[in-house]
């Protein structure tokens, strides 16, 4: 089967102090998580160890401080591919 083995989370980083969990799944459910992401320009990175430890979390939750660092160079490079700064400025 094409989706077996598969995971994949998503995040949301807007108004709350730390990113939360707001999307997981496997195998078909992941397959069509990474395919709405697409479809809505959301940028997508592949860490299979982070995803694991994403995937224990309840959805909604926030992530625990021990992932901040690992969650922020995902961020990062979004910023980057995005050309903006955290807090959501535009690069001119």
């Amino acid at each position: 089967m094409k989706y077996k083995n598969k995971k994949a989370v998503a995040l949301e980083y807007g108004d709350s102090r730390a990113p939360r969990l707001t999307a997981k799944g496997d195998d078909a459910m992941a397959q069509a998580i990474v395919e709405e992401a697409l479809r809505l320009g959301v940028h997508v990175a592949e860490d299979a160890q982070l995803v694991a430890l994403l995937s224990e979390l309840e959805l909604d939750q926030e992530i625990p401080e021990d992932l901040y660092t690992a969650v922020a160079v995902i961020l990062s490079w979004v910023y980057w591919l995005k050309g903006m700064s955290p807090g959501g400025d535009h690069k001119s």
